[in-house]
Parts: structure tokens; C-alpha cells; sequence
């Protein structure tokens, strides 16, 4: 196990997105090369989480250019400030965690084949590892202020993050 765990953290910062990523493209076309088949309950299902992850893919840009402090003319993703406010008080990553990860659930519903699943699993794998690196490389950039937000926020959860933030906003 430690030796997986050396691997995956001498891999380039977005080596693992660079596989996963090719992966839930495969998963999305089958949408479309497959025919229905299934349960449409199911397929209901996953065009649920299909655009409540999209939501979570959209919502960052717009926190991050708000709260982020983003020098101007770069990207979104350039934060110099740690947000902890908006989705980012919900999740700690919930584009390239929550979002992912919901899109691939809602792709395996939607088509409900095992080659889409057979895609999906490994896409989600190699994402929740990345966030684990993320994680450090967010604790090295914003030292014990990030480590302060993870005891918060949950990492993807965003079931646990909403009972969470309602609780704090209660006072409960």
C-alpha cells in the first residue's frame, strides 16, 4: 500500500485527471451510441445528478472570480485566497470532486450498461485520488487555514456539507 501510495504522489499534479478524464468522455459518448435501455426511473435519476453536478462544475467559477482574488487576466483557477464562502462552504472540491463524481453516477443511470460502468468506477477512483492530492497541495499553499477549512467542509459530500452548513448557520 505505501508503495501505491509513493506512485501516486510522484505522478504529475494532474496525471490522474489525464486518465480519468478520457474515460467519462467514453462514458458520455455511449449516451449517445447506445441504445435505451433499462429502467427510466433510473434514467430520471441520472439526469437528476447529471444537472445537479453541472451545477457544482459551474457554480466555482463564478466564487472564485467573486471571492478568489484572482489577478486579473488570469483564470479562475489562479485563486491567491482561500474561499470558504458560497459552494466552497458546502464541499471543499466541487468541480473536480463533486461534479465528477456525480456525472459519472448519472452516466452509468442514464445508459445502464456495464461498459458505461466499467468506464465510470475507474473515472471516479482516480478522481477521489486526485482530490487527496489536491488536499495536500491546498495545505501547502494555504497551511493551517486549509487544514482548519477541511475539519469544516467534507471533502465531496455535499449531503453532509448542507446539513453542516445549516446546522452552523442555526447555531446548532
Amino acid at each position: 500500500m505505501k508503495r501505491i501510495q509513493e506512485f501516486i504522489n510522484n505522478l504529475h499534479p494532474y496525471a490522474l485527471c489525464y486518465i480519468s478524464t478520457p474515460l467519462t468522455i467514453a462514458q458520455i459518448i455511449l449516451v449517445f451510441i447506445l441504445p435505451q435501455a433499462g429502467s427510466e426511473t433510473l434514467r430520471q435519476i441520472g439526469l437528476i445528478l447529471w444537472w445537479t453536478g453541472a451545477a457544482f462544475g459551474w457554480l466555482p467559477i463564478f466564487t472564485f472570480l467573486r471571492k478568489g482574488n484572482v489577478p486579473k487576466g488570469k483564470s479562475y483557477v489562479h485563486t491567491t485566497q482561500l474561499v470558504d464562502t458560497g459552494i466552497y462552504a458546502i464541499v471543499r472540491h466541487p468541480q473536480m470532486g463533486t461534479a465528477w463524481l456525480l456525472m459519472c453516477i448519472a452516466l452509468m443511470l442514464i445508459t445502464q450498461y456495464w461498459l458505461s460502468v466499467a468506464l465510470g468506477v475507474p473515472a471516479m477512483i482516480l478522481a477521489y485520488v486526485d482530490l487527496l492530492k489536491a488536499d495536500r497541495r491546498l495545505v501547502e499553499k494555504f497551511g493551517d487555514a486549509y487544514r482548519q477549512y477541511m475539519e469544516r467542509v467534507p471533502r465531496v459530500n455535499f449531503v453532509a456539507g448542507i446539513i453542516r452548513f445549516a446546522q452552523h448557520r442555526t447555531g446548532g
